[in-house]
């Protein structure tokens, strides 16, 4: 088996520094998601994998020992340097060996597992709110919404020895794995990772998309993802890359002078041009998509672009939601955009973008008192 890696980090769309920290050097791989103002989370996330990563190269101790030795060092570095006193990270690391995959991990990011069209979380996240959930103190949708959701109960450097939970898995061809620092799961869902995820072969583009969807939602925090795709052959592993056209518009001028042979020619040209250039257009508009109101006044997602030349619609409705209604909806700044379209690069993303839309929703009727709305998506026609 071999395994192709995608990896993306982003600072979002608040934070002022970049606290996280990947890393992708096969078969090793980790996220770290730093803690203690911009330069202490940067030093400690940094410091963390630096460490892991030389003991590797050097083949000293496992894996969670590793991580146990990243503690000892983070740890050691804050009780000197005042400048970063009380900084600590999370950390959650994967190591690839033959057909197994050996987890190490600390703090509230994560590892998922996709395989056979379901996403399985495959660490356990060192919270308050997930501690208050296994006491069956709050439900796991109170805890999404919990003002203490982000508090941290075990991370890297805070204390001079710490646990590390360890976990290995039996990979499979087809088998999907994505690191992900809280950046990610605060923003995005679980579906509508899954739905990224499921979306497209290429882990870079996973990766990617994984990053868009935060900062659409809001990318209140630094996101970082490592997706890592398990394929037949050797470890030798293979580069992927994308190619992408644009159309382009061409206009046909027609001759001042000249004979009619000329300007018949000419006119075929111009024809020819002119077909080409309205065959690249409607290829362009079916590989388009986004969410916007149906007829109706529900939300709804479009194959197409939201616009109407000339009275012509340029989108055909694919998907109608009829639990969420498009004011409601566009009441939220963040979707205000909605009635004149919120574009996605595929199907898949607007219908991460419902997903998302939906939580929202639940959310503010939560805290108002109100019910919630039940997915009921019906197939659509021409707005």
């Amino acid at each position: 088996m071999r395994v192709l890696a995608g990896f993306a980090t982003d600072i979002g769309r608040v934070r002022q520094g970049n606290e996280d920290c990947f890393l992708a050097e096969s078969p090793l791989f980790a996220v770290a998601d730093g803690m203690g103002g911009h330069r202490g989370g940067e030093v400690a996330s940094h410091l963390a994998l630096d460490t892991v990563e030389a003991m590797h190269l050097r083949g000293e101790g496992t894996l969670a020992d590793q991580v146990r030795e990243a503690n000892r060092v983070v740890y050691l570095r804050s009780s000197e340097d005042r400048k970063v006193a009380g900084m600590g990270t999370t950390l959650t690391a994967a190591l690839v060996d033959g057909d197994g995959l050996h987890l190490a991990h600390v703090g509230d990011s994560r590892a998922y597992l996709l395989r056979a069209g379901s996403l399985r979380q495959l660490t356990d996240d060192h919270t308050l709110v997930n501690r208050m959930v296994k006491a069956g103190e709050i439900t796991r949708e109170e805890a999404t919404v919990h003002p203490h959701r982000n508090v941290v109960t075990r991370a890297l450097g805070t204390e001079p020895e710490i646990p590390v939970d360890e976990q290995s898995v039996a990979l499979l061809e087809g088998d999907r794995i994505l690191l992900c620092t809280d950046g990610l799961t605060g923003m995005v869902t679980e579906d509508q990772i899954q739905a990224i995820m499921e979306s497209t072969d290429d882990p870079q583009e996973s990766a990617d998309r994984l990053i868009r969807a935060a900062n659409r939602a809001g990318g209140i925090d630094n996101i970082t993802a490592v997706v890592l795709d398990v394929r037949e052959g050797s470890d030798e592993g293979t580069e992927a890359g994308t190619v992408s056209a644009n159309p382009r518009s061409a206009v046909a001028a027609i001759p001042k002078r000249g004979s009619l042979r000329k300007a018949g020619v000419t006119l075929l040209v111009s024809v020819a041009v002119l077909t080409l250039t309205a065959l690249g257009l409607r290829i362009y508009v079916h590989s388009q998509w986004y969410v916007g109101v149906s007829s109706d006044g529900y939300v709804a997602v479009f194959q197409g672009v939201p616009a109407t030349p000339l009275g012509i619609h340029l989108s055909t409705l694919q998907t109608e939601y009829k639990d969420l209604l498009g004011a409601d909806v566009a009441s939220f700044d963040l979707y205000k955009s909605l009635p004149n379209g919120i574009t996605a690069n595929s199907r898949a993303d607007a219908e991460a973008i419902v997903t998302q839309m939906r939580a929202d929703v639940v959310t503010q009727r939560a805290i108002k008192g109100g019910p919630s709305p039940t997915a009921t998506p019906s197939a659509g026609a021409v707005p």
